[in-house]
């Protein structure tokens, strides 16, 4: 079962990192993270602030609006060129097909946020003007050792960026040591975004599962919203909306009950940093990574419970 769940994951990583719209809005981010050195410039203090804020914020935003894109297109795009058939007559059960369509989004994922992370690393560690030559050669060879790879690997070169992104944050993230608190909020940031995707990313499955593509994404968006609210919705003041303040209330504190607290995966500065002394950064990304799996969890068992039913005629 795990190879067949393994060579679906692949398949789908292929055709996602090989999408045009995947690389325009990686250029798109890494565009925004850089746009953020003209900001900074124009403030008196805080440069470095300013580049990790912004650059936390797009890798969190555009991975949303990326993992979105991919569940609602993947799954329908093998229905509508009727690859999924001769698929499904082989030893594999719908609930398979589904988790490694899952699990192949994800790792698209991974290798967005990671080059994305790296390339805000990258400005930080510049910002500091402590290894300015070190951190320029280790990007040139990083940039020269994908070159190889792609070159000299032709059967696998996509499965390349795997490792290769990785690699780069690790490497960015050690150069970046001298950013005092700033390596922390984007390091962390892109953890809990990995984590914010994996609910996200369920839950255009989950809609993909049954419905068109311009529908899951419409759907995924709103959850999303919900989800960033929640807190907001759980605390609506009854004598907001007058008369009808109390079943307004009602529905908020139903809604931030069922729909996933995405507001955990955006916590406040302080809480990254460890300035808050009732709980430390490390516990609280633990946390919210649990919290994440359990959720995708049972929105992946939803969807191959309605995935199964489907009549594909």
């Amino acid at each position: 079962m795990l190879l067949r769940v393994f060579a679906i994951a692949m398949n789908t990583y292929r055709e996602a990192v090989r999408a045009r719209v995947l690389l325009g809005l990686l250029a798109f981010a890494l565009a925004a993270s850089a746009y953020s050195i003209v900001i900074a410039a124009m403030s008196i203090r805080g440069e470095m602030r300013i580049v990790a804020d912004i650059g936390a914020a797009s890798i969190s935003l555009l991975s949303v609006l990326v993992a979105t894109i991919l569940g609602a297109t993947s799954l329908y795009r093998e229905l509508e060129l009727k690859t999924v058939f001769p698929i499904l007559t082989r030893r594999l059960v719908r609930a398979e097909y589904l988790v490694g369509k899952y699990l192949g989004i994800l790792a698209t994922m991974l290798v967005f946020v990671a080059i994305d992370a790296a390339w805000v690393l990258t400005i930080l560690a510049l910002q500091t003007k402590e290894h300015v030559e070190l951190t320029i050669g280790v990007a040139v060879f990083m940039i020269a050792l994908l070159g190889v790879l792609l070159w000299r690997a032709k059967l696998t070169r996509v499965f390349m960026l795997l490792p290769w992104s990785v690699a780069l944050f690790v490497a960015m993230a050690l150069l970046a040591n001298g950013t005092g608190g700033e390596r922390q909020i984007v390091i962390l940031s892109a953890i809990l975004t990995l984590a914010e995707i994996t609910i996200v990313a369920a839950v255009a499955m989950l809609f993909s599962s049954f419905s068109s593509p311009f529908l899951t994404a419409i759907f995924t968006i709103m959850m999303f919203a919900v989800g960033r609210s929640a807190d907001t919705l759980g605390n609506i003041p009854a004598r907001t909306f007058g008369a009808i303040g109390p079943a307004f209330r009602s529905v908020g504190a139903v809604l931030a009950r069922i729909v996933p607290n995405l507001n955990l995966y955006v916590p406040a500065r302080p809480l990254l940093l460890g300035e808050i002394a009732t709980i430390a950064p490390s516990t609280y990304v633990v946390r919210a990574c649990l919290n994440a799996v359990l959720y995708a969890s049972v929105l992946l068992t939803l969807s191959a419970l309605i995935f199964r039913r489907r009549d594909f005629q």
